[in-house]
């Protein structure tokens, strides 16, 4: 065999193997929710309110947001399903990957619409539509596949027992949903939210209007929640950050002060900006 036709056969087996490599990474990505948050720097028009943030949230986890309110927790996290497109003053510069995929290289209408598929964000009000508690379960999928609503109604029993709702208004699903409790339409928003299997669910402060009940229902939740899916959640709630995330983030003035492990965060802050933040003497 020549030597051009051997160079040719090698240059073939490596990019086999290098596409072989690519799948596999990409397939670990999308099993476990991975996201990586690489330089990436947010402006609204020419004001800057994220600066440099590098972050890497492993899979079937549940990583914290804390920091002063304008710190930039929330804008980080809506960028995570390019929730801040609809604010035309908004620019994003960096890299945002989850399952693998460069979110802002996507282009299409199509491609930012399965993102959002993959993707469940649940904010501080709960946001139930004015109808049945079934046609709310039943929406989402409606939307994004074929099929009557008899046909996923299996699936909606199932969504609302990890939301540890089902057993509370098994005998009403046929009544609005607005005659739930608070802390029951925020549940409701989030068995919703799982009817498209998300690999990762975002928070944005969701037991801010909630009393400590309710709050801790939601808490016990995301504990179990976080077996099928990645969970980012933005909270005030420095108690609530140590009860349930396995990581946290505290964010200063648009960057990221201190990131590790909650525990660490928590017991043993390095930065003295942190420790001042957390023990109340901010």
């Amino acid at each position: 065999m020549n030597a051009v036709k051997m160079d040719t056969i090698q240059d073939a087996e490596h990019a086999a193997e290098h596409a072989a490599e690519h799948v596999a990474e990409h397939a670990a990505a999308e099993a476990g929710g991975m996201i990586s948050i690489q330089g990436v720097s947010c402006y609204y028009n020419d004001h800057a309110v994220l600066r440099n943030v590098n972050l890497e949230i492993p899979g079937n986890r549940i990583y914290a947001f804390i920091g002063p309110s304008g710190c930039g927790k929330t804008t980080l996290l809506r960028s995570l399903n390019r929730m801040n497109d609809l604010i035309p003053s908004f620019r994003l510069e960096g890299t945002v990957r989850l399952f693998g995929d460069d979110v802002y290289a996507m282009q299409t209408i199509a491609e930012v619409k399965d993102l959002r598929k993959r993707i469940g964000m649940i904010f501080q009000q709960p946001n139930p539509l004015p109808t049945s508690v079934m046609k709310n379960m039943l929406m989402p999928v409606q939307e994004h596949y074929h099929g009557s609503g008899e046909s996923f109604r299996d699936k909606v029993v199932e969504k609302l027992k990890i939301a540890a709702l089902y057993d509370e208004i098994s005998a009403r699903l046929d009544r609005n949903a607005l005659s739930l409790s608070g802390g029951q339409q925020q549940r409701l928003c989030i068995a919703r939210a799982l009817m498209l299997e998300p690999g990762v669910m975002l928070f944005d402060e969701p037991c801010s209007a909630l009393d400590p009940i309710a709050t801790y229902k939601i808490e016990d939740m995301l504990t179990e929640l976080k077996k099928i899916c990645t969970i980012v959640i933005v909270t005030h709630n420095m108690e609530q950050a140590k009860r349930i995330a396995d990581q946290t983030a505290f964010f200063y003035q648009g960057e990221i002060v201190e990131a590790g492990e909650t525990e660490e965060i928590f017991n043993n802050p390095k930065a003295d900006l942190l420790y001042r933040y957390i023990s109340g003497k901010f």
